[in-house]
């Protein structure tokens, strides 16, 4: 060992603030020096500068917690320059800054920028401390947060600062969790356990994704134990998992811990087919060399011409205890505050404050020459860490097969069919694009059979006979938020979740997740690039009738009709074609998830092609009659509510009496816009009345609960004397369709009955005595199943 080599060694085994290194980091970090990534002295002085620029953030971090000001010649601050009110996941994100700074220390290690995604929103503190210091902030931060005194302080005052500003939105670029602000961010990370069951799908060939995971989260998402039956080395970059295990979770130990600890865990991801090794979590240059020791295993295993599955993926035990270097560490109050009393007003407390941030400080020279070890990119000819390649994911636009049309008239057929062949065809055009179609189960059974033989089940040993590969693209578990992750976290490719109607519930959480990060990002100035997802909602509430009522709800497309429309997209197609238009028209789009709700059953074909583009586009069309002539309107939203209102039609004409039928695609188009993004959605009020003539009385029925559909489309509503909602009202059981129709007052004559009053009518004149019976529960529901018009 040299002199030069000797003394940078020397400097950085001395360690710095509450940063050790223990003899097993230091003998793998030899080892590491003697690799040939670069010359010992200099990758010592870097360690060296990740362990200043460690404490450095970590010193932020609490500073952010309790302080609305920062004071960079390491006075100690007095009583008027803390929060009355301290807020902030304080042991989480000292724990996290360790982790990131191993991060960018691997990165400049090898000259190479990783993609990062951390699973644990809340500790967004760590990566806002490390960006301001190092200067890698977003557009929206930049010239607000640096190294400065100022800069900091600002940092530190806006942290929970809850300001707001005239339109209602936060008044500065940071917050509680990872947002569209946090420089580098592709999650939220507000649900655990989503970032588990969705990092082994995201990086594509040729990249590296370092996943920063919580052991809370473990607990929360069991999906992410199946990461080794997903990871291919011929689609798929190299997907690093970290584990920060810190033992506890908000009011309790967490389960590892009460399990037996980084042992335990060791042993169930061996069982679950990874390769982990355990660090100290407390180390900047543990995480570098973990990072780089991880990568070099999973990339010797790719390289083996011989390799077989499921890999043994690395995965990092990062061992630590919560709020490490801070008072309070290990306890349950490190979660959030972890001194005992306000620094405002305690003089204890803020005493404890002050002695605890003189042993984490580090002058501003020191952070300067530490930031300028580290950020290097440019003599490297590399991004900054804000730009890693998932943070910018926009592939080439889609090759969209014009879809082989049906004919008005043609025997009745099943969409789910048609969206099946043309899904396939859009496959087949787009080579360069990773599909993934996420699927909890019955792919065949939900008439997805030309998809299912083309990309295959993904297994790590295919059967005979079976459409299984080890290269399937199909990721197939009875485990909806998983299956539904992988098409979410594949933004580099083309995507496709299908699930039963009444089992999407279970995705909620993960497309919100998703909806609420891309919206967040474009009102921000940031358009998201990928290919908007879409999740097709089939066996669904009317069709499933021979199902139990536990597989007869549509809540899922309510709940994202509460959404903004124009990130969460709710079509209703009503044949095949529009089905085919409305999957066509998604992939069309960027940064948006979509439900499609598609029956599966046959249903006649209502729109010629070039109908069902315009049906789409326009997002409602008039598929019988005319607006101009009519005295109703009858407004379905849904395949079986459409046949129902035409049924209703043909009783009235055959009365005498003209109806208009207007099939609805899109409600969300048609709602009372909540900002100026969603308003440029929307219909005009123009377009509005011409589809929707303000003079018609209107009976809506509705595939979902009539409620939250009268109340989206407040703008088509009449009140109660114009206007009448009909839908599913929680009514069901082992039916067939007819009688869910029935059950829930949805049938062609409950809806001439509820518009008899509306357009003053008289129900004796429209529906025979054994129709008027069945209609008011006193007679034959069949006497309505085939009507005689």
């Amino acid at each position: 060992m040299s002199e030069m080599t000797s003394d940078a060694f020397a400097i950085w085994h001395k360690g710095y603030g509450p940063i050790e290194h223990s003899a097993e980091t230091v003998e793998r970090v030899a080892a590491l020096a003697a690799s040939g990534h670069m010359a010992p002295d200099r990758l010592y002085r870097l360690l060296a500068a990740a362990d200043r620029l460690a404490c450095a953030a970590m010193w932020t971090v609490v500073h952010m917690t309790y302080a609305s000001r920062v004071n960079l010649s390491g006075a100690p601050l007095p009583a008027d320059a803390f929060k009355p009110t301290p807020e902030g996941h304080t042991g989480g994100s000292l724990n996290m800054v360790p982790a990131f700074v191993g991060y960018l220390t691997a990165n400049t290690i090898t000259a190479k920028t990783r993609s990062w995604l951390m699973g644990q929103g809340h500790c967004v503190a760590a990566i806002e401390a490390v960006n301001a210091l190092t200067g890698d902030v977003s557009p929206t931060q930049k010239g607000r947060y640096d190294r400065t005194e100022k800069g900091l302080s600002q940092l530190a005052a806006d942290f929970y600062s809850y300001a707001i500003d005239a339109e209602g939105r936060a008044a500065v670029p940071l917050g509680s969790h990872a947002g569209p602000n946090t420089a580098g961010a592709i999650s939220e990370g507000g649900y655990l356990g989503f970032a588990e069951v969705q990092y082994v799908h995201m990086p594509l060939p040729g990249e590296s994704l370092i996943a920063f995971l919580s052991d809370g989260a473990f607990e929360e998402q069991r999906g992410s134990d199946w990461t080794p039956r997903w990871w291919r080395a011929e689609d798929s970059g190299l997907a690093i998992p970290i584990m920060i295990l810190n033992g506890r979770r908000i009011e309790e130990r967490a389960q590892i811990d009460q399990q037996g600890g980084a042992d335990w865990l060791a042993a169930h991801l061996r069982h679950n087919g990874f390769d982990p090794f355990a660090i100290d979590g407390r180390d900047p240059a543990a995480f570098a060399w973990a990072i780089l020791t991880a990568e070099e295993r999973l990339g010797r295993f790719a390289a083996d011409a011989d390799h077989v599955y499921p890999a043994p993926i690395p995965y990092v035990i990062a061992k630590t205890i919560k709020g490490f270097g801070f008072p309070g560490a290990g306890t349950n109050a490190a979660h959030n505050l972890p001194i005992d009393g306000n620094p405002s007003r305690d003089d204890a407390a803020r005493n404890a404050f002050n002695e605890a941030a003189a042993a984490l400080f580090v002058p501003l020279q020191e952070i300067d020459r530490a930031v300028g070890a580290l950020a290097i990119h440019d003599p490297q000819n590399r991004p900054l860490e804000s730009r890693h390649p998932l943070a910018l994911r926009s592939p080439p636009s889609p090759q969209l097969p014009e879809p082989e049309w049906i004919r008005v008239g043609d025997a009745p057929d099943c969409a789910m069919h048609a969206l099946d062949r043309w899904f396939v065809r859009a496959v087949d055009a787009n080579p360069d694009l990773r599909p993934r179609l996420g699927n909890p189960d019955e792919l065949r059974s939900n008439h997805m059979g030309a998809a299912l033989d083309r990309l295959r089940h993904r297994v790590n040993v295919a059967e005979p006979g079976v459409a299984e590969a080890v290269d399937g693209a199909v990721i197939t578990a009875l485990n909806e938020e998983a299956v539904a992750g992988a098409a979410l976290a594949n933004k580099g490719g083309l995507n496709l979740i299908v699930s039963y109607e009444a089992f999407a519930m279970k995705m909620l959480g993960g497309l919100r997740q998703e909806i609420v990060f891309a919206r967040r990002r474009r009102e921000v100035g940031q358009e998201s690039g990928w290919i908007s997802v879409p999740l097709v909602v089939t066996s669904h509430t009317w069709e499933n009738s021979k199902n139990e009522q536990s597989h007869q709800d549509p809540t899922i497309g309510e709940a994202l009709l509460g959404e903004m429309s124009d990130t969460a997209r709710v079509l209703f197609p009503v044949d095949a074609n529009s089905a085919m238009a409305a999957l066509r028209s998604v992939y069309d789009g960027r940064g948006q998830v979509a439900c499609l709700i598609v029956s599966k059953r046959d249903m006649p074909h209502r729109l010629d092609g070039e109908a069902a583009g315009r049906f789409v586009s326009e997002g409602a069309a008039h598929i019988d009659g005319n607006p101009g002539e009519a005295d109703l309107q009858l407004v379905a939203i849904g395949a079986y509510q459409l046949e129902e209102a035409l049924k209703a039609s043909r009783r009235l004409s055959a009365r005498g009496l003209k109806a208009v039928v207007t099939a609805l695609a899109e409600p969300g188009r048609f709602r009372a816009p909540r900002d100026p993004i969603e308003a440029a959605f929307t219909a005009s009020d123009e377009d509005l009345a011409a589809l929707f003539p303000p003079q018609l009385p209107r009976v809506i029925v509705t595939h979902t609960r009539p409620e939250p559909m009268l109340g989206l489309l407040r703008r088509l509503d009449g009140g109660p004397l114009r206007t009448a909602a009909r839908g599913y009202i929680s009514r069901g059981g082992t039916l067939d369709v007819d009688g869910m129709l029935f059950a829930n007052r949805c049938s062609w004559a409950h809806l001439i009955d509820a518009a008899t009053p509306l357009a003053g009518w008289s129900r004796d004149d429209l529906l025979t005595p054994a129709e008027r019976a069945a209609v008011d529960s006193r007679g034959n529901p069949a006497d309505l199943f085939q009507p005689a018009i």
